[in-house]
Formats: C-alpha cells, sequence, structure tokens
C-alpha cells in the first residue's frame, strides 16, 4: 500500500466528503448573480468586504465547536502564519480577478478557468501526494482534457483571466490541504490575517467618499449595503465546505469534482446572461461533463477514489 492509499478515506468518511465538496460547488455555482448584482462596486471594495464580514461568521462557528482557543494558539506557531498568509493572498486574488471578470461581462472565461483548474489539481496531486488514477479515471482525466482543450481553441486561444483563476485557485487548494490546522480555523487565520489590509482600504474609501457601505461615501444605496452585508455568507460558507471535502476525499477527486461549478456558470453565463458561445463549445461542455459522471461513477461503484 503506497503512503497516498494509507492516508485516503475510506467508507462513511468518503461519502460525507462528497457531500461536503458537492455542496460547496453547487454554491459556487450560484455565485455570479451575487457578482452581477455588485458589478458597479470595485471588485477591491467587494473582497475586502467579503474579508471582513467573514471574520464574525467564521469565529463564530470556532467557538460553537469550542476550539477558540487552539485557533488563538496558531499565533505562536510563525509557519502556520507565513502558509496561512500565503493562502490568503491567494484566495484574495482570486476572488478579485473573479469579481471582475463576471461583472465585465467574461462568465465564459471564468468558467473556463475553472474547468482547467481541476486538470492543475490532478497534476498536483500526481506530482507532490503521490496519488494515482485507475484506468477509468484516466478516461475520465483523457476525457476532461480534451473538452478543455476544445473550449481553449473555439475561445481564440487561453485567455488571461481563465488561467490566472485555475493557477490560483489550484495551488490554493493544495496548499490548503497541507495547511496543519483544521479547514475551519485555516480560513479563519487566513481572513483575520488580511483583514488589517481590508479594513485600511474601506476607511482609504471612507475618507475619500467613494465607499459603498452605509455610511461611508455619496454613492450609498441601501441594496449594496445590504449586498455587501452578505458577503461573508456569501464567502464563508461555501469555502468551509469546500477545505473540510477538500481533508475527506483524494486530492484528484476533489480536482474533477470541480466541474460542477463551471458548468453552471457556464450555463448561467450563456443562457442568463446571453454571452455568446459556438457549437464547439457546446460539445466541448458535453465532454467535460462526460468526464464528471465516469470519474464519479468510479467513486460509488466501490473502486479507490
Amino acid at each position: 500500500m503506497t503512503s497516498a492509499q494509507a492516508v485516503a478515506p475510506a467508507g462513511l468518511g468518503r461519502y460525507r466528503g462528497f457531500a461536503f465538496a458537492f455542496s460547496a460547488y453547487l454554491l459556487w455555482g450560484f455565485l455570479p448573480f451575487y457578482m452581477k448584482a455588485v458589478a458597479h462596486i470595485s471588485p477591491y471594495e467587494v473582497v475586502a468586504h467579503r474579508v471582513l464580514w467573514s471574520v464574525p461568521i467564521t469565529a463564530a462557528i470556532v467557538l460553537v465547536q469550542g476550539g477558540f482557543g487552539s485557533f488563538l494558539r496558531v499565533f505562536r506557531q510563525p509557519r502556520t502564519l507565513a502558509m496561512g498568509f500565503l493562502t490568503a493572498s491567494l484566495i484574495s486574488v482570486n476572488w478579485a480577478i473573479y469579481v471582475w471578470a463576471i461583472g465585465s461581462g467574461r462568465a465564459l472565461e471564468s468558467a473556463l478557468g475553472y474547468f482547467i483548474n481541476p486538470l492543475v489539481n490532478v497534476a498536483l496531486g500526481t506530482i507532490f501526494l503521490g496519488e494515482r488514477l485507475s484506468r477509468a479515471q484516466v478516461f475520465a482525466v483523457a476525457l476532461a482534457v480534451f473538452g478543455v482543450g476544445l473550449m481553449t481553441v473555439e475561445s481564440g486561444g487561453l485567455p488571461w483571466v481563465s488561467l490566472a483563476l485555475a493557477l490560483s485557485f489550484g495551488v490554493y487548494g493544495y496548499l490548503k490541504k497541507t495547511l496543519p490546522i483544521g479547514p475551519t480555523h485555516g480560513f479563519l487565520l487566513e481572513v483575520v490575517l488580511i483583514s488589517p489590509l481590508a479594513l485600511a482600504y474601506l476607511g482609504w474609501l471612507t475618507v475619500a467618499g467613494d465607499g459603498h457601505f452605509f455610511g461611508t461615501g455619496a454613492v450609498t444605496t441601501l441594496s449594496d449595503t445590504l449586498l455587501l452585508a452578505v458577503s461573508g455568507l456569501v464567502t464563508a460558507v461555501p469555502l468551509i465546505l469546500f477545505v473540510y471535502g477538500a481533508r475527506l476525499l483524494r486530492y484528484s477527486t476533489i480536482g474533477l469534482m470541480q466541474y460542477i461549478a463551471p458548468s453552471m456558470i457556464f450555463l448561467t453565463a450563456v443562457f442568463v446572461f446571453h454571452e455568446p458561445f459556438s457549437v464547439g463549445k457546446l460539445i466541448a461542455f458535453m465532454f467535460i461533463w462526460a468526464a464528471l459522471v465516469v470519474y464519479t461513477a468510479t467513486i460509488f461503484s466501490g473502486r479507490k477514489a
């Protein structure tokens, strides 16, 4: 038995991990609707609010779990703090690009980026975690590679938005899996570490009179205030579900499950936001869904997942 196989969860843990991850990707699939609603607000202001509002929500979860003492001890661990700041920086970059892309009418490019992201995860899991794929899983990866390649050709080349989203979230997920603290503690650490920067930026907006939150600028509206206030829930809930799922599943499994959210984003971009698409892109979409079906079947058939 390899080391990767020794730590791979089995039985109930595997199905719990699948449920956590599936819920996270489903919520992320609906996220473009929120991003469209805040498209008139600077992506940096949206990200700053996502960070700050996530702090009390996640802290409350940690308190309920009874682990706030262990969270505070993390601040005496320089290596963990450095790793937390690195993952916080990666997810902040990912958020900013995504908010900007959806608001700029580039939801299809965002979907393409998250179609590529699972391939990044599979590569990271194979190279750094020693994970091995079964024949069915290799076939699923081949279908996905073909589908992503077709989408890239149809898009006229790989856009920088797609590449930046794929790499930032792929490396973030890998580092989160190796972070030596629990998923909720890890996310709380991230938002706490970057909250001073977020607070400073929002303070600058307040002084300049350019903020969109209640009482911070001439452009403030009630709807903007409410939208920014719920940014913590929009941010924290799916991300915590994701890191729980990542801990309970093999990394390559998480990699291919990530086709759920971009598939929903793709459909939203085409049928709700009315971004143009071709027959070639539709065929690519079908190949990627086929990859997801094949790989998911290996989970429930009892094979190595």
